[in-house]
């Protein structure tokens, strides 16, 4: 009898922790961009004039607005992320699931096949008894 063990493949495991990976290097560097722009437009305002003030204050309002936006984009992967994560648990337990059904059938079958070879051995010592 073959004997089916639910296990994750490597594959998958290796995709998941890439992909995790790759994500969290994309959060750092969004990080770090963000972080040397801010602490570059702090230096800037330090020694300008008025001009370079109100152009520092336009940058900023400019700049506001995608570091907004970066940290929307970063929090709308960390929830991909997390729907991946759960989605790959899903169906690991569907993969299990199945698996534990289908041995479950397969020993169902075999006890068949092995009542039905006992009835069938039966069956012709049965008839001779009676003649």
């Amino acid at each position: 009898m073959t004997v089916i063990k639910a296990e994750r493949p490597a594959d998958a495991d290796q995709a998941a922790v890439a992909a995790t990976a790759a994500v969290e290097q994309v959060e750092g560097e969004i990080r770090a961009f963000v972080r040397r722009d801010v602490s570059f437009r702090r230096r800037q305002q330090e020694g300008g004039d008025a001009a370079v003030d109100n152009i520092n204050s336009v940058l900023e309002r400019v700049s506001g607005a995608s570091v907004v936006e970066i940290e929307r984009v970063m929090t709308e992967l960390a929830s991909v992320r997390d729907m991946l994560r759960n989605e790959g648990e899903r169906v690991q337990r569907e993969i299990s699931g199945y698996a534990s059904l289908s041995q479950a059938a397969m020993t169902s079958m075999k006890i068949i096949g092995d009542s039905l070879t006992q009835w069938k051995s039966q069956s012709p010592q049965a008839a001779q008894r009676r003649d």
